[in-house]
């Protein structure tokens, strides 16, 4: 008996799901999302601007150029209905061009992000270039040069050559002790 009671629903607790009486329609928001950036792209040209152009002077034309009775002028009150057709595709040309809006401010975010990680990465490699070359300047400066070898020699050969010339054997000179023993 404990069994059931438990599988019974009980009215203080929500259902795990919730069940939809009416279904919400299913879109795919990538393709009215490009859907959007092209009709905002085609409101802004020129091309939009002369039918929209054309289109209300066709729609006034048209109704000013019949009488009032007749069944083929369309709207019958003072453009009313044009007013009505303008302010419909206002109201659905302002979303539109806000989505793709919004849609290239998605881009630009990820675009800045991409260039401030490879700014950094840049930078690090800058840090790390600059520090190697430091580090290459301080070596070098501990390195003897061509120079300053040359120098050591031709001071160490005119002293050679002081003592030859005073009478002082060569071979009283300390021994190389690097030299290998002859054999």
């Amino acid at each position: 008996m404990a069994e059931s009671s438990t599988r019974r629903a009980r009215l203080d607790t929500p259902r795990e799901t919730r069940r939809q009486i009416v279904r919400r329609p299913a879109y795919d928001s990538d393709r009215l999302g490009v859907f959007a950036e092209q009709f905002a792209r085609f409101l802004g040209t020129a091309s939009f601007l002369i039918y929209m152009t054309l289109f209300v002077v066709f729609w006034i034309v048209w109704n000013v150029s019949w009488p009032d009775d007749s069944p083929m002028r369309f709207d019958p009150y003072p453009f009313i209905f044009l007013t009505l057709m303008l302010s419909l595709q206002a109201s659905y040309a302002a979303p539109l061009i806000l989505l793709a809006q919004n849609r290239q401010e998605a881009r630009d975010r990820v675009i800045a992000e991409q260039d401030r990680q490879a700014d950094s990465r840049a930078h690090a490699d800058m840090e790390f270039l600059a520090r190697e070359v430091a580090s290459l300047r301080m070596a070098v400066g501990e390195v003897a040069t061509r120079d300053f070898l040359r120098s050591e020699l031709r001071s160490l050969l005119g002293e050679l050559d002081e003592r030859a010339e005073a009478g002082s054997p060569v071979s009283s000179a300390a021994p190389d002790q690097s030299a290998p023993p002859a054999s």
